[in-house]
């Protein structure tokens, strides 16, 4: 097989990975995503290298495992944008577009 064969379904999976889960913030190598009208309570899903792991926005229980400072620099960016988060979060609910928040800095 080609090489553009590879590239090609390699563009159409990261294409279908970010309509069901839309990328919302990236810092730090650590991307931060919300799923479509996902089950409460609201949360995002992050990654960091072969890390997965989510975090409930209002009460920052962890599901998954992650290096300490990955968790700890997702909860501060959790606190500088908590209620663009839960907006973001009521939209993808609903089925709405949803936009990007600014990264932690």
């Amino acid at each position: 097989m080609h090489v553009s064969f590879f590239l090609c379904t390699f563009a159409a999976v990261k294409s279908l990975i970010q309509a069901i889960m839309p990328e919302i913030s990236r810092f730090y190598g650590i991307i931060i995503c919300l799923y479509w009208k996902d089950h409460n309570p609201p949360h995002v899903h992050f990654t960091y290298g072969d890390y997965e792991c989510s975090i409930s926005v209002l009460d920052r229980i962890v599901d998954g495992q992650a290096p300490a400072k990955v968790i700890s620099k997702v909860n501060q960016w959790i606190d500088l944008h908590e209620q663009e988060i839960l907006s973001l979060w009521e939209s993808a609910q609903e089925g709405k577009q949803i936009g990007r928040i600014e990264p932690l800095k």
